[in-house]
């Protein structure tokens, strides 16, 4: 074992503001248990329906760093321990999001963990059991995680193939906490609060965005999602007719499909 001094984060990786968070159940204390306990958490849900706020808002409560790590099709294990770096004619390693995160004790959120590729989750089995470890093959060593430290990824079970899903052997490693769009009342909330957009207004575009999500799987990968309906209030407080604002905001983040354009259009038409 290999645990080495504690690195100190820049700023920026600490939320020292409250992020604006609505809460639909127990999802904040159970997260809080399972960090307690040192139990890896994840988040399954739609996109766009609060997981990554949620990250932020449970990051400040618990006063830790935040490292976030956007998974894509090109990140490997690697990228997230570390690798050798040739500077100024030396080489030097550096660590990677995932090594720095348990060196510093702090919380490593992978999001989208399903998009990255297969060997991650090599490196992330023995951090997600009891064992805490993080094997650094390059240096032959082995970091032991401290107490604060806390492993968290997110993907969306509904829009993934089977050859992009989680592996059991990785999925029951960790506390599971599954996320859907908030209710009406709660989503008129949240836009009111993150757009500063009227009461009536909010109300027809959460009416809008249960429309569009009734369209899933008839034309629709997937409906509007409550990150969209703020795109729009904040085009619509900002003097954009509502009509122009739910178009380019969420029809075309939605589909390319002219007819299926036409018909999301006639609904915020129907609306406004």
């Amino acid at each position: 074992m290999d645990l080495l001094s504690q690195e100190i984060l820049p700023e920026e990786n600490f939320i020292t503001e409250e992020p604006y968070y609505e809460s639909v159940a127990d999802e904040i204390a159970i997260f809080e248990s399972a960090y307690k306990n040192k139990l890896p958490v994840l988040l399954k849900g739609p996109t766009g329906c609060g997981k990554t706020r949620f990250m932020e808002h449970m990051a400040w409560r618990l006063k830790r760093p935040l490292i976030t790590v956007s998974c894509h099709d090109d990140l490997t294990a690697s990228d997230l321990v570390g690798r050798y770096l040739i500077t100024s004619g030396e080489t030097v390693w550096v660590d990677g999001p995932l090594a720095k995160s348990v060196r510093s004790g702090a919380i490593c959120y992978l999001d989208e963990v399903v998009e990255a590729r297969k060997d991650t989750t090599v490196v992330i089995h023995p951090l997600a059991d009891d064992r805490r470890v993080l094997p650094m093959e390059k240096r032959g060593i082995v970091l032991e995680a401290s107490d604060d430290f806390c492993l968290a990824m997110s993907y969306n079970p509904g829009y993934q193939s089977v050859l992009k899903d989680l592996k059991q052997s990785t999925r029951q490693r960790f506390v599971a906490l599954e996320f859907d769009y908030p209710n009406a009342l709660i989503e008129q909330k949240i836009l009111e609060n993150e757009a500063d957009i009227d009461a009536e207004r909010a109300k027809k575009l959460v009416k809008f965005a249960h429309m569009t999500r009734n369209l899933k799987g008839s034309g629709l990968d997937e409906g509007a999602s409550t990150r969209l309906l703020v795109h729009a209030a904040l085009l619509i407080k900002d003097g954009i007719n509502p009509v122009a604002a739910c178009k380019g905001a969420i029809a075309q983040a939605l589909t390319d499909d002219p007819e299926m354009l036409s018909a999301i259009n006639e609904l915020s038409t129907s609306l406004f």
